[in-house]
């Protein structure tokens, strides 16, 4: 019976990680769904944009997504590094055309 209580535990913590990494997943493309309507970019850029500003704090991607998400849903404001590397992020990307949707 060990065994099998053995292997339930672990199918049990691997489940609880999948759900995790899904719903942390979501969040990140929230996020780009929300730099992508703001910002006018491309999804891709997006992702750039957000991957630059978690490496450029410190602070992991999925927690960076939460707070720009929480930002646009008016529930906190955005924090000052965050915010500043969130900024210098797009304009890299829209002052070299990288992900800008030009109008026709």
């Amino acid at each position: 019976m060990d065994g099998r209580d053995d292997v339930v535990a672990r199918l049990e913590q691997e489940i609880t990680q999948l759900r995790r990494a899904v719903d942390s997943h979501a969040r990140v493309d929230q996020a780009i769904g929300v730099l992508v309507a703001v910002h006018r970019i491309e999804p891709a850029a997006g992702f750039e944009v957000l991957r630059e500003v978690s490496q450029h704090t410190n602070i992991k991607l999925h927690t960076v997504a939460e707070t720009v998400i929480d930002w646009v849903q008016g529930e906190q404001p955005m924090p000052s590094p965050v915010d500043q590397e969130l900024e210098a992020a797009l304009k890299r990307r829209l002052d070299g055309g990288d992900g800008l949707d030009q109008p026709g």
